[in-house]
């Protein structure tokens, strides 16, 4: 039997760069470079740049990029955030953790990113955000959300935890809103050896305040401003993510090699995930969308190919959630994609022969969505 396709190949990525890894482990050491400091400040200037923005703060996690972004600008009780229904739970959690209530809205039926409309019909008077979330590796319409929150004088955020590299219009992700957050959680395009995270921005003050926000809410060392948390970026970690950068536009390539090849196999198979000319997707994930997933995943298993699902349930069907989120009953789009999303073996570490595998293993287990349509007249 043919040795199994991995989901992610974080074993391969790291191993073709070890020597360069473990010579910015030894730096870190031998500098007891621990927290903040250098490393961290190289990074961010680095981070920065490729987002195209003036400012970049790193902190501790994605999570907690986006509660620190959304409490430096002041956002809290009492205000609402729009968020959309199909998205990791952290999303919602950032938001509820900054003190605000989300408010969740449909998404795009192709995409599964948010819905411009769906987010327009959601505001009420104490909307204070909405939170583009760019999922699975392609960025949200952002011209028409900006024209929404120009309308109704709100902050437009990036939740861009899942788009390192992705662009709109040859702008990259993180320049696209008033401030953005990402994570570094390892399995990302650009993926820390641990957690990590980052805001970026051209608003000096959020900025400022973000960065005494992640550090007790120190201004210089033992002057307390306000009360903040203990979010910092490791400045190992900052150390690792300098030495990946460099290889994140290779790696988004790779990515969509990989994913030309599922869409070419898959062509009538499966539904695929709608892409935009404007935002070429970077692939952090290869989703696709087929009825009874759970049989398919396990012929897939069966088969040796690693499977993921993101994300079901839909947020407002989340046990954690009840009671802490306002949302319609039913956000269709959202439980769609909750029901059917099924996610394909995706690394730039994959060969050619893997992802030809997993597809075919996947077209084995489906039917032709010909025959899908038949069934359903």
């Amino acid at each position: 039997m043919a040795e199994p396709v991995p989901f992610v190949a974080l074993d391969r990525e790291h191993k073709a760069i070890a020597a360069e890894l473990q010579a910015a482990f030894d730096r870190v050491v031998r500098r007891s470079a621990f927290i903040l400091g250098e490393e961290v400040s190289r990074f961010e200037s680095r981070w920065a740049e490729t987002c195209d923005t003036t400012y970049c703060v790193g902190v501790a996690s994605g999570t907690a990029a986006l509660t620190l972004l959304l409490g430096a600008v002041g956002i809290g009780h009492g205000d609402e955030v729009i968020v959309p229904a199909h998205t990791y739970i952290a999303s919602a959690l950032g938001v509820i953790h900054a003190g605000a209530t989300p408010v969740l809205c449909d998404v795009e039926d192709g995409s599964g990113l948010i819905d411009a409309d769906a987010a327009a019909a959601a505001v009420t008077p104490r909307t204070a955000a909405i939170l583009a979330v760019h999922l699975y590796g392609q960025v949200c319409a952002m011209p028409a959300l900006e024209r929404l929150a120009r309308r109704h004088g709100l902050a437009l955020f990036e939740d861009a935890a899942q788009a390192h590299g992705a662009t709109w219009a040859d702008r990259p992700a993180g320049s696209l809103g008033d401030a953005a957050a990402f994570s570094f959680y390892p399995s990302k395009n650009l993926g820390a050896l641990g957690d990590g995270g980052a805001i970026c921005t051209d608003d000096a003050a959020l900025a400022e305040r973000a960065r005494r926000l992640r550090n007790l809410g120190q201004r210089r060392k033992g002057e307390h401003l306000e009360l903040g948390v203990n979010a910092r970026l490791d400045g190992l970690q900052a150390a690792l993510l300098s030495v990946k950068l460099s290889r994140l536009q290779r790696g988004n390539e790779a990515r969509r090699r990989h994913a030309a090849t599922y869409r070419e196999r898959l062509a009538g198979y499966v539904r695929l995930l709608d892409e935009r000319t404007a935002s070429p997707c970077v692939y952090h994930l290869f989703p696709v969308r087929v009825p009874l997933r759970d049989a398919v995943v396990e012929e897939l298993r069966s088969a040796g190919v690693g499977t993921g699902v993101h994300y079901s349930p839909a947020l407002h069907w989340q046990p954690a959630l009840q009671g802490r989120v306002v949302a319609p009953y039913h956000l269709p789009h959202a439980e769609a994609w909750a029901a059917e999303e099924l996610s394909l073996p995706m690394s730039p570490a994959l060969r050619d022969d893997e992802i030809a595998r997993a597809a075919d293993a996947c077209v084995t287990a489906s039917l032709p969505i010909s025959d899908l349509d038949e069934a359903h007249v």
